[in-house]
């Protein structure tokens, strides 16, 4: 059986993420998830400072600039690795 591409593995942990509820997840967690999706989707942020952003989105946009320097590759492989620990633990 051939091994899966880093697409359809990457697929695949969306939709076991998309079954986990947020209360299950520490916040820490969470936005470290947000920040792989992110640049595994998204690339590189291209940061513009808003003195419109609330607490919530800073947090965010603060994790994916943390994790800005992973190429699209690594941070989907990181995403897939992070969800399948999760899944693993319950």
């Amino acid at each position: 059986m051939p091994e899966k591409d880093l697409d359809t593995r990457f697929q695949e942990a969306v939709e076991i993420a998309s079954e986990m509820t947020q209360a299950s997840l520490p916040q820490d967690v969470q936005l470290r998830l947000y920040a792989y999706y992110k640049q595994a989707t998204f690339g590189t942020i291209n940061y513009n400072q808003s003195s419109n952003d609330d607490l919530r989105n800073a947090f965010k946009t603060n994790a994916w600039l943390q994790i800005s320097n992973l190429s699209v590759e690594e941070a989907k492989e990181l995403y897939i690795e992070a969800i399948l620990a999760l899944a693993n633990k319950k």
